[in-house]
């Protein structure tokens, strides 16, 4: 059992990270960044200077800014600047007009905008802005979060200044020390009332694939896998509603649909992979409400435990760690124990290790459709009794080793395959 005190602790944690976000979470922070450094300003600004660390720029360079139309971080700086509100956090775009789209296209080509890399920092997740107008100027980073500033300045007027703090926990954050059991207790024993939020996951990334199937985006992989030649090859099943669920949601949102869903450890596609596999599972199992929760209870927070040794962004594709929470969450409804599920785990992290981040686009539906299809395979096998065992390649008969040891290679060991994706992606014509 989890103690009061540490179950509120947990409740916390999950609420500070799993939240909505409207459009790929990197190009938004930087939105976000902009529209502080501009409101700091207090004047709409005449030059803007974007210095991002390579992983910020590898994942904002392909994906579409939600209600544009257009792809890349030129607009979602320029959005920010003129229309973005710093106190809606990942929904900073959520004004857009097409009055304003109008307005940033004008402001690209003014030239008003240098986007360039950082060099020479070991944060991945960091974003500097300095705005310039009226002989002013003002600076904002955010370093470490998605939505975390650590330094915000008007001239030589320091207003924040918590870069040491980002380097750990950030300033009003609570380190949480987990373990898959201690993830699972929790999730199978809180009172009900206490993580029924968790419910709004299910409400805010379903209604993002069904908007997904009435429209046409990305490559449509959801609406598409629900095709009669499909339908012949794969059947109207669970597995293949899952699968088509969770493209569809991913579709809608690399290709920038105006549609929030709810992000989990600061990316909406992990959210998404958290969410609708255990949700649609529940759905057509006929799961009660208490089942449905606990299991997407079960799913994030194994997610968000991941993600505390992996880091916000690295070269692993997040889909493998989402998609591994849902893995958690469908073997729970299966009827597993904790047993089976710590067998879910471990298959999932002997199959889908190394899988590379190579930034956010609409493809990005593909690697979650991947994810998805291999947690299912993962929850049947640990449903079975059949878990890959310690003598097989990374994975260590504690499941909590094995967790850290494919963290320690997406953190660590893949750091030259992201520096050569990033090095490919830039030197395409």
């Amino acid at each position: 059992m989890v103690c009061p005190e540490e179950r509120a602790q947990i409740i916390r944690l999950v609420k500070r990270e799993v939240v909505p976000a409207i459009g790929c979470t990197e190009p938004i922070a930087v939105a976000l960044c902009v529209a502080k450094a501009a409101e700091t300003l207090q004047c709409r600004p005449e030059q803007i200077e974007v210095r991002l660390s390579a992983n910020i720029l590898k994942n904002a360079m392909g994906v579409g800014i939600p209600g544009t139309g257009m792809i890349g971080l030129p607009i979602a700086v320029a959005l920010g600047a003129l229309i973005g509100r710093s106190d809606y956090q990942l929904e900073v775009l959520k004004d857009c007009t097409p009055e304003a789209v109008a307005d940033g296209r004008r402001f690209i080509d003014e030239k008003r905008i240098h986007i360039s890399l950082k060099e020479h920092i070991a944060e991945k997740l960091y974003i500097e802005v300095v705005c310039k107008a009226c002989g002013k100027e003002s600076t904002a980073i955010i370093s470490g979060g998605h939505t975390r500033f650590v330094y915000v300045a008007l001239g030589d007027e320091v207003l924040l200044d918590c870069r040491t703090a980002s380097q750990g926990a950030a300033e009003g954050d609570e380190e949480v020390p987990l373990t898959l059991k201690k993830v699972f207790d929790f999730a199978t024993t809180a009172p009900l009332d206490e993580i029924r939020f968790i419910l709004e996951t299910a409400k805010l990334n379903k209604a993002a694939a069904e908007a997904s199937f009435r429209g046409d985006y990305g490559h449509g992989l959801g609406r598409m896998i629900q095709g009669p030649n499909e339908q012949r090859m794969m059947g109207n099943s669970i597995f293949s509603r899952i699968l088509s669920y969770t493209s569809g949601a991913c579709d809608a949102r690399m290709a920038g649909a105006m549609i929030p869903v709810m992000s989990n450890s600061g990316s909406g596609n992990q959210g998404i992979s958290a969410t609708l596999p255990v949700l649609i599972y529940a759905e057509e199992t006929e799961k009660s409400e208490e089942e449905l929760i606990r299991a997407l209870m079960l799913s994030h927070l194994t997610v968000i435990y991941i993600k505390q040794s992996l880091g916000r962004l690295s070269a692993l594709c997040g889909c493998v760690v989402a998609a591994t929470g849902s893995s958690c969450g469908i073997t729970w409804l299966m009827g597993g124990d904790y047993r089976r599920v710590s067998y879910a785990v471990q298959n999932m992290i002997a199959n889908l290790t190394g899988m590379i981040c190579d930034g956010a686009k609409p493809s990005c539906a593909l690697k979650v459709t991947t994810g998805v299809s291999t947690a299912v395979l993962s929850a049947v096998m640990a449903m079975e009794d059949r878990c890959v065992t310690s003598v097989e390649g990374i994975i260590d008969e504690d499941v909590d080793r094995s967790i850290r040891n494919l963290t320690l290679i997406g953190s660590r060991g893949m750091n030259e395959t992201d520096r050569l994706v990033l090095d490919i992606m830039t030197s395409k014509r």
